[in-house]
């Protein structure tokens, strides 16, 4: 009788060939609940904050803080879950599953794969933190740290490490192995709600339930993008000021720069996958990379070279310190530090999960699981740890031969007060703006075309009109967060406050997910299937022993109840079925 489990053939699609979902996702058809209900809501959120700047304000800052205390907890135990649970797969027995049909090769290339990862993932956070962390932990340690120079250098690195390499990028792997699992191996649709049909049933999936899941899928990418769409415009605003284009750069022209960074992604969005992101993110690998080697060829190189092993040693050592660390365990003020770094970065990369996770499981088909989870943790961290000790390196350095970066330059501005203190600084700038910018137009490209797809049923290509109300929409929202804040350092906290309020119902559907991907995978035809065989050369051994002692081999043959080969025993089992085994 056929395994119960098994019903789908080898590639995890359904009997006959192409997967059933897929071939429904390539008609566009908008989900009219989840695209009216989201909409409208955010439309509401945008009125409220132009309309009462100071109510929306308020009221979020208490959020905030009843969330920091009661549930600050359940953010740093499900990021070190999510961590886990990664790894895991990739080296449990699962690893070896191939996201889409058995022998598939991958759809893009590996260089250009790992572009558009980290373009997507993270570029416009790396450029606004770059600097600007390791400078910050270094000048004010996080609590609970603290001692001389160098111990103060080991402990801001190892910090930043900690937010920027091993967490992040296993969340995001998490939630983009579930969509590719469920998308191109079972066939189903590509949504975050598809990924629970194992847990809830295909109708459920498709119905009320699944559309809450998308809804708030789609709320969290929309307030994870226009927290960046914000940071950029800070940054770039900081730019136009350190290149004397304006003597003072406001609201009206942090409005003004989202407005055009708006316009480009949306036109970028609405080109498509391959002739927009592919595009633009080797472009600005390119430039991001001759920024880096020019820095590191006139700053302190040897510093450099030597923070990196000495970054990932204190990294390592500090881990559980770092990951244990919540409102009881290190004293005064950690609550704030908490929202302002930790958790806020885990509520940020948890609220660009939908997007990112569903843009790196589309140009992921075709890898293993091991690949996946190997490509998208291991070459961005190394970038990261690249990148974060040039350019933090170099702030540290400045820092301590009294450059005081920390006193006369705001967060957004320090990487131009670094690239200020050596050689051809108004073209670095220059250099810094264009990147933030295409580093935001290409994350925000890949974000606007999945709230397309999770708002159409999972079309792979999401009609324009859609795309367009999406970008303007998170243009919108970056807007009314500025605003919130009101410039400067407070509007970096409006960013941070909105983005930890809407990650905490995801996280709880990222937990979710897990658990439907785990029941997906133990009933995965290549695991049965194994499962089965290790079976039955289990029972062939136990019997070849009882049999004929020490002295048999296993053979391969037709079950037709007959052999051709010399040698066959043929005698029958107690229970009628014959043995192919074979005597010396």
């Amino acid at each position: 009788m056929p395994d119960k489990r098994v019903e789908e053939d080898a590639t995890g699609d359904p009997p006959g060939g192409e997967p059933g979902g897929l071939k429904a996702a390539l008609k566009p058809q908008t989900d009219k609940v989840v695209f009216g209900v989201t909409a409208a809501l955010t439309l509401g959120f945008v009125l409220w904050g132009a309309v009462a700047t100071d109510s929306l304000g308020s009221v979020s800052t208490a959020m905030l803080n009843s969330t920091m205390h009661n549930g600050g907890w359940a953010f740093v135990l499900a990021a070190s879950g999510f961590v886990i649970f990664a790894l895991w797969l990739a080296f449990s027995r699962y690893g070896k599953i191939t996201l889409g049909k058995e022998g598939e090769e991958p759809e893009f290339r590996t260089v250009s794969w790992v572009a558009m990862m980290f373009s997507a993932g993270m570029g416009i956070g790396l450029m606004f933190y770059g600097v600007n962390e390791p400078l910050t932990h270094f000048a004010d340690p996080p609590p609970g740290t603290g001692g001389s120079a160098p111990e103060r250098m080991q402990t801001a690195m190892a910090t930043t490490l900690f937010h920027w390499t091993l967490y992040p990028w296993a969340i995001y792997a998490v939630v983009g192995l579930a969509i590719a699992y469920s998308c191109f191996r079972r066939g189903r649709r590509q949504t975050i709600s598809a990924v629970f049909t194992p847990l809830i049933g295909e109708k459920n999936a498709n119905g009320a339930f699944g559309r809450v899941i998308d809804i708030l899928a789609i709320f969290a990418t929309l307030f994870g993008s226009a927290a960046s769409l914000g940071l950029g415009a800070l940054q770039i605003g900081s730019g136009v000021k350190e290149v004397n284009w304006a003597d003072n750069v406001g609201t009206p022209i942090l409005v003004i720069i989202i407005a055009v960074l708006t316009a480009a992604f949306v036109a970028s969005a609405i080109s498509g996958v391959e002739k927009g992101i592919q595009w633009l993110s080797n472009i600005n690998m390119v430039l991001a990379g001759m920024l880096a080697l020019f820095l590191f060829i006139v700053g302190p190189t040897i510093l450099m070279l030597n923070l990196l092993p000495t970054s990932v040693g204190s990294f390592i050592g500090d881990l559980p310190q770092m990951a244990a660390r919540t409102d009881s365990t290190a004293g005064k003020g950690v609550a704030d530090w908490l929202s302002a770094w930790t958790v806020f970065y885990w509520a940020w990369w948890i609220s660009w999960t939908p997007f990112v996770g569903m843009f790196i499981a589309r140009i992921s088909r075709g890898r293993t699981i091991r690949q996946f989870v190997g490509g998208v943790i291991l070459v961005p961290s190394v970038v990261s740890l690249v990148w974060f000790a040039i350019f933090g390196g170099t702030a540290i350095s400045l820092e301590r031969n009294g450059a005081k970066l920390t006193g006369e330059s705001t967060a957004e501005g320090q990487l131009f007060s670094v690239l200020r203190d050596y050689p051809i600084a108004s073209i670095t700038s220059l250099i810094v703006m264009i990147l933030v910018g295409i580093f935001f137009v290409s994350g925000a490209d890949a974000a606007s075309i999945v709230m397309g797809t999770l708002s159409q049923k999972g079309t792979l290509e999401p009609g324009r009109n859609v795309v367009i109300v999406w970008g303007v929409l998170t243009g919108a929202v970056a807007a009314v967060m500025l605003l919130i804040g009101g410039g400067g350092d407070t509007a970096l906290e409006g960013l941070q406050n909105l983005t930890i309020l809407v990650a905490v119902p995801f996280t709880l559907v990222m937990v979710g997910m897990c658990v439907a991907m785990t029941r997906d995978l133990r009933r995965d035809r290549l695991i049965v299937v194994g499962e089965r065989g290790d079976e039955a050369i289990e029972t062939a051994v136990l019997a070849g022993h009882r049999q004929y002692g020490g002295e048999y081999e296993i053979l391969i043959g037709p079950t037709n109840g007959s052999s051709s080969q010399e040698g066959s025993d043929g005698q029958a089992d107690d229970d009628g079925s014959t043995d192919t085994l074979y005597r010396d």
